[in-house]
């Protein structure tokens, strides 16, 4: 939906929480900005101005509001703008892709130049790609402030500035108050466990939680991750501080509680945005379901599992391997082999039982001889030859990297076909219009012979394909398990009646 000013009038004044993220109001007599769902009175409408981003309005000069706090609205989806470019850099700079590099050569891997992409982020965003990402390192820098106990060093740290000053600088023009004045008035509280950062993750409602989390427990790796009641778990490792990621659903509120158990917090913002990455929070589901819940194949699907998401991946090459091994084998086995893996090549890690590996760096496995995990020679060697890819540079799941040649180098490595590269597109690129066409699952479900078949099916579903795929999959999945139901009750009217 094409934002306007009527829409977002309607949208203000009823407070409806679908538009939480997708645009903020300004005021011109306060200089604060706020969310479509702030609680505080209304003023009056030749004092509100209308921006579709947060780095807009901060650009224009307003500061956040301390009541409904932008920090911890759902953010802007990656795909809101009307430009490719701008859609995709969106889930890069979200990603960190600015943190590492300049916006000359993040502009050149989008394929166009800096003044060029300036342009674009200013049209569609009301903002420069340096804006927003400012924007995203004073946004989580908040968060730290009001839901850890960190030092205002560590806050500065792991919310990405260069010095303890910058940051007391930024936070001061923007809030106009300072770091400890911030903490003073912050409504929540940081867990009292040493070493643990629990965060807040919101999502635009709704979201199928048992269904994410149904596909990653059938998945998970043995003794790296794990799923236990509503919790997803795993050991990870970031900037060599080595700890556990636990996710479980908020009660009452759309959003997550994530708590990072870690020796040392610098790397917690690349955390958030992995998990958040992981778990999909940026999807909008009102936009997928508006272009794909009319098609008779997706649409029961979306419809009994409203909020349905893509599951993303922890780490790309680890999900590229699981992905091999999950070729023409069943998921628990393919599960089964990774756990061995897993066992015999990762890192122990000691005192986190059940969890007690890291799952190998390409580094480890470049030369290992894979074998001894009951994985047979040809698939082996292609895992083999994807770590060394991986550990040299060839191959590199970084945001800044074009997927479209990730795609192409995997599909040049032997025993690495269309179907596993489109899967670790989908799940490990994050690309909303990845398309394994050659799945036998899809195929059948919708009714066709050949991949072309289903390619040429599936161009209704663009640019959306990775949510029609998971809408089939677990179309197939519903049907399995109500098969399974009705054969369970039948039979238990058959023992009653004996």
């Amino acid at each position: 939906m094409e934002l306007n000013d009527a829409i977002c009038d309607a949208a203000r004044r009823s407070r409806d929480a679908r538009f939480d993220g997708r645009f903020f109001i300004a005021v011109t007599t306060t200089r604060v900005y706020c969310r479509p769902v702030c609680p505080v009175p209304s003023p009056k409408e030749e004092h509100i101005r209308y921006f579709p981003t947060a780095a807009a309005a901060e650009a224009a000069g307003y500061r956040p509001c301390l009541r409904c706090r932008p920090e911890a609205s759902p953010g802007t989806p990656a795909w809101s703008g009307t430009s490719a470019v701008v859609s995709r850099s969106l889930r890069l700079i979200g990603e960190g892709a600015l943190d590492s590099t300049d916006v000359e050569r993040f502009a050149a891997s989008m394929g166009v130049t800096a003044g060029h992409l300036r342009r674009l982020f200013l049209r569609h965003l009301g903002a420069t790609p340096t804006a927003v990402a400012l924007t995203r390192r004073l946004h989580f820098a908040k968060k730290l402030i009001d839901e850890t106990g960190l030092s205002f060093a560590e806050v500065a740290t792991a919310a990405g500035f260069g010095s303890l000053r910058r940051f007391n600088g930024v936070i001061r023009a923007t809030y106009a108050r300072t770091p400890t004045e911030l903490r003073r008035l912050a409504r929540r509280r940081a867990p009292t466990e040493s070493g643990c950062y629990r965060f807040a993750l919101t999502y635009r409602p709704p979201y199928d939680w048992d269904a994410i989390l149904a596909f990653l427990r059938a998945r998970a790796i043995p003794r790296v991750e794990i799923v236990e009641g509503e919790c997803y778990r795993r050991t990870i490792a970031v900037a060599g501080s080595i700890g556990t990621i636990t996710v479980a659903p908020h009660p009452t509120r759309s959003e997550l509680t994530l708590d990072v158990r870690l020796t040392q917090p610098a790397s917690l913002l690349t955390i958030v945005e992995r998990v958040r990455r992981v778990f999909d929070l940026g999807a909008d589901p009102a936009v997928v379901h508006d272009r794909l819940a009319g098609d008779p194949l997706i649409g029961v699907a979306l419809t009994r599992h409203p909020g349905l998401r893509v599951p993303g991946a922890w780490d790309g090459f680890e999900l590229a391997v699981r992905a091999i091994l999950g070729q023409q084998i069943s998921v628990r086995a393919a599960s089964t082999i990774a756990g061995r893996v897993a066992d015999l090549f990762g890192t122990p890690v000691a005192g986190l039982s059940p969890l007690d590996r890291l799952f190998p760096e390409p580094a480890r496995l470049a030369e290992a001889p894979l074998e001894r995990a009951g994985i047979i020679a040809a698939r082996a060697e292609t895992i083999r030859r994807l770590a060394r890819a991986v550990d040299s540079g060839a191959i590199a799941f970084s945001p800044c990297t074009n997927p479209e040649r990730i795609v192409d180098a995997l599909r040049a490595l032997p025993g690495i076909g269309e179907w596993t590269a489109q899967y670790i597109a989908m799940r490990a690129l994050g690309e909303p219009d990845a398309f394994p066409r050659g799945d036998l699952v899809l195929q059948r479900e919708a009714g066709v012979r050949t991949a072309t078949e289903l390619a040429r099916r599936a161009e209704a579903w663009r640019p959306w394909r990775a949510y029609a795929v998971l809408a089939l999959w677990q179309r197939a999945t519903d049907a399995a398990i109500d098969a399974k139901t009705a054969e369970t009750k039948l039979a238990s009217r058959s023992l009653a009646m004996t």
